[in-house]
């Protein structure tokens, strides 16, 4: 829905869910997600040692794998406007719509897998991004990055919450504000219960449900449906829906061909506002936080070549489906075309998914947009919680604060905050604000702190004034070229000319390349830094013996709580420095393949798909969503085989009656201690038992 009067057009009763299936999905889910975090911390906790610290609340211990690391990225960037705005795009423009939002959006999350590498190698005790740049700078520029972050968080956080209920809305019923304030509800539970961890875990099992739904879309669609069921079949309706409304700036009107001109102007717009909501989004610092040093590149790298054939296939599928269906009677807007209104709304895909399969393919929707919108809600918690505790709380209000303050404080700001983000998002659907609106608008706001961002993790001889003030100045340019463009094209500034191709083009290149001007012209006035590092690697970790003595166990016991020592520091830094070299290279070559090599032939040539091309084009898709389950799906349960192994024994000795003693025995052998005898917690051990674990652990870098 679009705002306050409802403008999008119902979709027909014999088809549409109804209230309490919506109000089932978003309260019942929320609920059901929320008890198992509660369940999962506590086995945590009682088999795997792991203690709801202050560290472990907002970096999950620095400890997570690959594999977690990249379904968590899939998860995040995941957004109802993944599934919802890539279908709209594939049904304004036809096929280039799809390959448009994906390769424009997969390449700022492998650009990132360098940055993720600097951070783990310059500060690795750093909680945000934001740390870092204080640790450099000091206070303004510190300020300056906190204001452009929150503004990343919130505008992300409004497109989730809006394009989600506007969703929900339209197959249910549900009234739209009780869907916005519903849907955080759950999110807020499991996240004040599991914190960044329980994150981590549910967009894992998010990203599994998710790539289901996806996979038997497309055989639906591409093979079993009874009213397309094969790509010869959709490749014919769309040839018709060609020569029925042929597409203003396509190659021959066709939908069949990577020449768009609407859509080339779409790929700039997703390429510049994406890079402001990946490099300043504090949740992709917070999965480079938690990734242990050796599994952040390959987490990263996993996680962009994953997340690409999502919105790919999704919009491949839904979109050409919509598309082809629109002319016939299944379709809930026949015998009318779609109004803007309702594809910028994204309900391109909840419609087509109806005509597809029914009340099946409606229930299929609103459980991928639920898990879609959900799973990142739970990344922006986290990641403006971070935010507000560490570098307002504990840097300027209270330096001293226990660990024990500090999770309550994490605690306040997760509700608070979701209570403000839905309240705003109320006043976006009143005011006609849809979430394809905010999708191109993001890169205006942002995009101009995206380049002094990275400079200060990679370029040595950037200075405060620089840093400081180029994103400002950047905004107001773009804000100008935005709004005098908008003017000149339109003659008005309504919601419609404001949000139209041209000026959102002109105002979101304009933010991302003007600190390509004032960041040299800021150097030359107030003279090159000369930045040694060192700063950033005295950012101390949050002081937890307070929650771990309460809890009667060694904080060195934890996992996360245990302080490395020099030589494990210098070996750590080894191996970032090689990921660091072959972050840059591989990324590199990934960005010139995307952006270059694969779409760009096409877009030259003009050439309009033939229906074997077509054919082989949908089977890539396909195939690449498998592999995307395999990467993101199973491979990381088979990464953590032996901890769920292990996990699994303990719980069976517990039901039992093997007891804890058992337990506590084989914990100790698996890290590596002494053997405790006489029931002994490792919390009761002695410091001579203790000291046993130290060597062990000096003997293995030894060798190594």
């Amino acid at each position: 829905m679009a705002g306050g009067a409802d403008t999008t057009v119902k979709i027909e009763t014999a088809t549409a869910l109804n209230q309490g299936v919506g109000y089932g999905i978003v309260i019942g889910l929320g609920a059901l997600f929320a008890l198992g975090m509660i369940l999962v911390t506590f086995i945590l906790k009682r088999y795997n040692r792991e203690l709801q610290t202050s560290e472990m609340f907002n970096t999950a211990g620095r400890t997570v794998k690959s594999g977690l690391v990249g379904s968590a990225v899939v998860s995040s960037w995941t957004w109802a406007a993944t599934l919802l705005q890539s279908s709209g795009v594939c049904y304004r423009y036809g096929v280039s719509g799809p390959l448009w939002y994906a390769s424009g959006a997969t390449v700022q999350i492998l650009l990132f897998a360098t940055l993720a590498i600097e951070l783990k190698r310059r500060a690795p005790n750093a909680h945000t991004y934001l740390e870092v740049i204080r640790a450099r700078f000091g206070t303004l520029p510190h300020i300056v990055f906190m204001i452009f972050g929150l503004m990343t968080n919130i505008l992300v956080s409004l497109m989730l919450i809006v394009g989600g209920s506007a969703t929900i809305n339209a197959l249910t019923g549900m009234h739209t504000i009780a869907a916005i304030y519903l849907l955080p509800v759950g999110v807020v539970a499991y996240t004040l219960v599991g914190g960044l961890k329980a994150t981590i875990l549910t967009d894992w099992i998010h990203t599994f449900i998710l790539l289901i739904i996806i996979i038997v879309f497309a055989l639906s669609a591409y093979a079993s449906s009874e009213v397309l069921g094969s790509p010869s079949a959709v490749y014919d309706l769309l040839v018709k829906a060609a020569a029925a409304h042929p597409v203003d700036g396509n190659h021959e009107g066709s939908y069949l061909t990577m020449r768009s001109r609407e859509g080339a102007i779409f790929f700039v717009i997703n390429i510049v506002g994406n890079f402001g909501t990946v490099f300043l989004d504090n949740g992709y610092y917070n999965k480079a936080i938690a990734a242990s040093p050796v599994h952040a590149l390959p987490g990263y790298i996993l996680g962009g070549l994953c997340w690409f054939a999502i919105p790919w296939l999704t919009a491949t599928t839904m979109g050409l489906s919509g598309l082809a269906l629109e002319s016939s009677p299944r379709f809930p807007t026949y015998p009318n075309r779609m109004p803007e209104a309702d594809v910028s709304a994204g309900l391109v895909l909840p419609y087509a998914a109806v005509a597809l399969l029914g009340k099946g393919g409606a229930a299929a929707t609103l459980l991928i947009v639920f898990m879609a919108v959900t799973s990142a809600t739970s990344s922006q918690l986290i990641a403006v919680s971070s935010i507000i505790v560490y570098d307002l709380y504990r840097t300027y209000i209270k330096p001293e604060a226990s660990g024990k303050r500090l999770i309550y404080m994490s605690h306040v700001v997760v509700c608070a905050y979701a209570l403000f983000i839905a309240s705003f998002s109320v006043g976006l659907w009143y005011a006609g604000i849809s979430m394809g609106y905010l999708y191109v608008m993001m890169g205006v706001i942002i995009s101009s702190a995206v380049l002094p961002a990275a400079l200060v993790l990679t370029w040595s001889g950037l200075n405060k004034w620089a840093a400081a003030l180029s994103p400002v100045l950047g905004l107001c340019v773009a804000l100008v070229a935005w709004l005098v463009t908008a003017k000149k094209e339109c003659g008005e500034m309504s919601v419609a000319c404001t949000g139209s191709n041209m000026p959102m083009l002109a105002g979101n290149v304009t933010a991302l390349l003007s600190p390509v001007v004032f960041v040299p012209v800021l150097t030359l006035v107030f003279g090159k830094a000369r930045y040694d590092w060192k700063s950033m690697m005295a950012i101390s970790r949050g002081d937890d013996h307070d929650v771990a003595g309460e809890a009667g166990v060694d904080l060195e016991e934890v996992p996360g709580g245990r302080e490395e020592s020099d030589r494990e520091i210098v070996e750590e830094q080894k191996k970032l420095r090689r990921a660091s070299k072959i972050s840059k290279t591989m990324t590199a070559v990934l960005t010139l393949a995307l952006l270059i090599l694969w779409p760009m032939p096409l877009y030259g040539t003009g050439y309009i798909f033939s229906k074997p091309f077509f054919t082989g084009w949908v089977v890539v898709g396909i195939i690449w969503i498998f592999l995307s389950f395999i990467g993101v799906g199973l491979f990381p349960i088979y990464e953590g085989r032996e901890t769920l192994i292990r996990t699994c024994k303990y719980i069976w000795w517990d039901i039992t009656g093997k007891g804890v003693k058992a337990i506590h025995a084989d914990q100790a052998r698996h890290a590596g201690e002494v053997v405790v005898t006489e029931g002994k917690t490792p919390g009761d051990q002695t410091p001579e038992e203790k000291s046993v674990k130290g060597e062990k652990v000096r003997e293995g870098i030894d060798s190594s």
